[in-house]
């Protein structure tokens, strides 16, 4: 299948590895140009060589810490110095940390509404007008199954994936008139470092180990196993191309069956 995307240009924040590299990848295999952006710049500049060699792309790296407002602005100043658009925006961040109600602080609720809310905003600002002036755009969402069944012990990441979720829908009515689209990509259980460490946080809560909180999750999976990342990404791969130009408003998980609610 043609997805459409040779010569497009997308920029994927959170990109150096997990699930923004595994997008980022997978965009790069489709034709598309890209500009990704992490906190590490070492790690970013080899995910983007790699990338680059592996695809024959065109990758611009920009190290940025995305909670930052004037991170993003240069990020995006980057993008449209180098290649002159974005067509595609893919909003990821890491995940806050685990917690309970009472174990939060104001400024860790303000540092992770920085992070998972903020930054959707910001990035989102910077792009948009550009995708709407041409008439053509893709926003996609990395936010996790805790929108729309939460996790238990996630109290920051319930509450601000469902405001990115809420924002989303909004704005894909808004700008839908002018050929974007806006959805989110909910990812499960999936092989990665956030996974790990949340391994780790409840076998450091409940007195077990890391291996027993993956098999205590496996088994909650209907497919009884972790995704890999590169599963999310197909998905994320056609939300973004023009074969999904009817696509919007949408949240969709990638949870091996892990979601039981009927929509």
């Amino acid at each position: 299948m043609d997805l459409g995307l040779n010569g497009k240009v997308a920029l994927v924040a959170a990109a150096s590895k997990g699930l923004g590299r595994a997008v980022a990848e997978e965009l790069a295999a489709e034709g598309a140009s890209l500009v990704l952006c992490a906190r590490g710049d070492a790690a970013l500049q080899a995910t983007c060589a790699a990338i680059a060699a592996a695809h024959g792309t065109p990758v611009l790296g920009v190290a940025a810490d995305v909670s930052d407002p004037a991170a993003v602005a240069r990020v995006a100043q980057a993008a449209l110095a180098r290649f002159g658009r974005v067509d595609i925006l893919v909003t990821n961040a890491g995940g806050p940390p685990a917690g309970p109600f009472d174990a939060l602080s104001a400024d860790m609720w303000d540092a992770a509404t920085r992070l998972l809310l903020g930054s959707v905003v910001a990035l989102t600002r910077a792009v948009l007008p550009g995708m709407k002036a041409r008439g053509w755009g893709r926003i996609l969402n990395i936010t996790s199954i805790a929108a729309k069944q939460p996790v238990d012990n996630l109290m920051l990441s319930n509450s601000l994936r469902a405001a990115v979720t809420g924002l989303a829908r909004t704005l894909a009515t808004e700008v839908a008139p002018f050929g974007v689209t806006v959805n989110n990509i909910l990812p499960g259980y999936t092989r990665t470092d956030r996974v790990v460490a949340l391994a780790a946080a409840v076998a450091a809560t409940e007195g077990i180990s890391a291996e027993a909180a993956n098999a205590r999750w496996e088994a909650q999976i209907p497919m009884r196993r972790l995704g890999e990342p590169r599963e999310f990404a197909a998905l994320a791969a056609f939300l973004c191309s023009e074969r999904a130009s009817y696509i919007t408003g949408t949240s969709v998980p990638v949870d091996g069956g892990w979601i039981r609610s009927l929509l």
